[in-house]
């Protein structure tokens, strides 16, 4: 018997403690009740528009009431709070609208609604469509209510957010699809409905993602990051909030000298910390809050293996996760997921299901892609399952 085949036949070691770094359990809230019955330790649960902030709030909340004292710093439930970029057409930009004095001068809240999607959608929308979408909310509260909810929980990511260059908005909502609809699901997704020919402007996506990394620095929350044929457009990003505060890479001459010290990035971090990532400095004045985040989760990573070496290069200074789901990563993507599973360093690998719904259909996806990257890099399977559920620990706790 091989080692892949033993494998496969050993049992899966649930009590280790399995973390899905990304899920959508509240897109189908009759799940919920599921949760404490589940294998897995914790689920990290985005948020991705208006109509999941509060629930994602809300199941937190509830689910933490039912733990026993000793058990509350194991929490089932990791909220997350951010606006994913297939929405991101309904945040108003109002700081770049300031910049324009004679911006809204005169106009009815119908005409600045129509302004705003014939900006930020190509091509532009016409009349008829721009009805059908809801009334843009600006990005400054949007910031506001994010951070509120991030304060309300000390641990909570900023996500999910990021960049898609591929996604299209759906078509309005015909009846016969209304008829149809599947009650149990939180209202606010495509659910099925065929796409315009709209997409969102990239530039506007960035704005909106750039604001929620500028909070998420704030308040040094790790990411939750989304990346559809974006992932060039994204590290540019990074790496201009990155800018002035990049680690100091040792030389090999450094390192020799350091011989005491586990490998250059470990040196790297050393010198971040001597330049000064606290909250205060030497002579008593208060730090500038950094524009960027901690940690990075790249979700469903579906970059080429190139990519990932920018994002671990040594002198950026957040460190970059990279978490694999058996839906997105194993499917018509598999050849270029597995080589970047390959790639990786054993402590950037992270796992989720990526599944809108709870319960045992979850566990089942967390187990077998589980078993998948333990294959790929020759883990054994408890090894895999450990130094998988340190790597979650170290990217939300730091």
């Amino acid at each position: 018997m091989d080692q892949a085949q033993s494998q496969n036949e050993a049992e899966f070691p649930w009590e280790i403690g399995v973390f899905d770094a990304h899920c959508h359990p509240t897109d189908t809230m009759s799940s919920i009740a599921d949760i404490p019955r589940m294998k897995a330790t914790t689920l990290t649960v985005m948020s991705t528009r208006g109509e999941d902030q509060d629930l994602v709030l809300q199941i937190a909340n509830d689910l933490a009431k039912e733990l026993p004292g000793t058990q509350k710093q194991r929490p089932r439930i990791l909220p997350c709070f951010g606006w994913h970029p297939w929405f991101s057409h309904q945040i108003l930009d109002d700081k770049a609208d300031k910049s324009d004095s004679n911006s809204g001068i005169g106009e009815s809240a119908a005409e600045l609604k129509k302004a705003h999607y014939r900006k930020v959608l190509k091509p532009s929308p016409d009349d008829a469509f721009i009805s059908t979408l809801p009334e843009p909310k600006p990005l400054s509260q949007l910031i506001s209510e994010t951070r509120s909810r991030l304060l309300a929980f000390p641990t909570a990511l900023v996500g999910e957010v990021g960049l898609d260059r591929a996604f299209r908005l759906p078509q309005a909502w015909m009846q016969e699809e209304i008829d149809a609809r599947n009650g149990e699901m939180t209202p606010g997704s495509r659910e099925g409905r065929r796409l315009s020919p709209h997409v969102v402007r990239i530039e506007h996506q960035k704005a909106i993602l750039e604001a929620q990394l500028r909070l998420a620095g704030e308040l040094q929350r790790p990411v939750s990051v989304h990346s559809v044929q974006g992932h060039g457009a994204v590290f540019e990003l990074f790496k201009s909030l990155w800018k002035g505060n990049e680690r100091k890479v040792a030389s090999r001459r450094e390192m020799k000298r350091r011989h005491n010290v586990d490998g250059a990035h470990a040196g790297s971090d050393a010198e971040g910390d001597e330049d000064g990532d606290g909250e205060s400095l030497s002579d008593g004045r208060v730090k500038q809050p950094l524009a960027f985040p901690p940690r990075i989760c790249m979700h469903s990573y579906s970059g080429p293996v190139e990519t990932i070496r920018q994002f671990l290069h040594p002198s950026n200074p957040s460190d970059v996760y990279f978490s694999f789901s058996d839906v997105i990563n194993f499917g018509h993507q598999s050849d270029k997921s597995v080589a970047v599973i390959k790639a990786l360093p054993d402590d950037r690998v992270l796992i989720e299901s990526d599944l809108h719904i709870a319960g045992e259909e979850m566990d089942e996806r967390l187990e077998q892609v589980t078993r998948q990257v333990c294959e790929l890099r020759g883990w054994d399977l408890k090894q895999g399952v450990q130094q998988l559920a340190d790597n979650w620990k170290r990217f939300v706790y730091g």
